[in-house]
């Protein structure tokens, strides 16, 4: 009977190690979620609050956060957009002003302050190549331009570059919508199709040139200056030969 009652205690903690790895493994940190809570809660007071008000509530710099999510927190702080040198600018991409551990406890914080999107799982369900084309083309490319080079809006804002996101930035951004790119919630594309969407755009980074050189990839209106500029030099040495042939008739 111990035998068996010490397997069993055995057991039970066997399995609260693990979900207590499982969940350090979620936030890369392998620290206990309420540790990396109050860890992030001092990050964020000495490098946020002075914008963002020290509960998260928002000031006259920075908007709330109360319900922003693990997403928005995570797409801002990895691609360095925040913290912002200058709130009524564009925030651009940078190098990220924290470390990866930081990072990790400053999200934490942020998502204890109201539900909102989480970090998306970008593998699972997995996404479909094709459909994800269909889907840029139709919600993406008119800002992002079909080879992900991004564009200029209106009033000074454009829409950046895709290259070089990594497929979780790119599936964040879609759930929570930067600046003034709208939000593609649940309710507009399933966690598939937003899988799809970042396959594709993964895919924009090194795809296939069967038409021959990639002229850049911004589309066909580079390819036909090219053309036409190659046609007009073409013209003018043609004439050049011409020329001599007639004047010696």
């Amino acid at each position: 009977m111990r035998r068996v009652l010490a397997a069993g205690v055995l057991a039970l903690t066997l399995a609260s190690s693990a979900g207590a790895l499982d969940a350090g493994h979620a936030t890369g940190t392998g620290e206990p979620p309420t540790d990396l809570v109050a860890r992030g809660q001092e990050l964020f007071l000495t490098g946020c609050a002075s914008c963002h008000g020290a509960a998260g509530q928002g000031a006259a710099q920075g908007p709330t956060l109360v319900g922003v999510g693990a997403a928005s927190a995570d797409f801002m702080l990895t691609t360095g957009r925040m913290p912002a040198t200058n709130p009524d600018t564009q925030s651009r991409a940078k190098p990220p002003a924290f470390r990866p551990r930081e990072i990790d406890a400053l999200v934490a914080y942020v998502a204890s302050l109201g539900e909102g999107p989480p970090i998306p799982d970008v593998q699972a369900p997995p996404g479909d190549l094709s459909e994800g084309g269909v889907l840029y083309r139709s919600n993406c490319q008119a800002c992002h331009s079909a080879a992900g080079n991004g564009g200029a809006l209106t009033d000074g804002v454009d829409a950046p570059t895709l290259h070089g996101a990594d497929a979780v930035q790119i599936a964040e951004a879609a759930r929570i919508g930067p600046g003034s790119m709208p939000v593609f919630g649940p309710d507009t594309f399933t966690d598939a199709q937003v899988n799809s969407i970042v396959r594709y755009v993964r895919r924009l980074d090194n795809p296939e040139d069967r038409g021959g050189l990639s002229l850049g990839r911004v589309g066909p209106v580079t390819e036909g200056l090219v053309a036409l500029g190659f046609g007009l030099v073409l013209l003018a040495l043609l004439s050049r030969w011409i020329e001599p042939k007639e004047h010696h008739a």
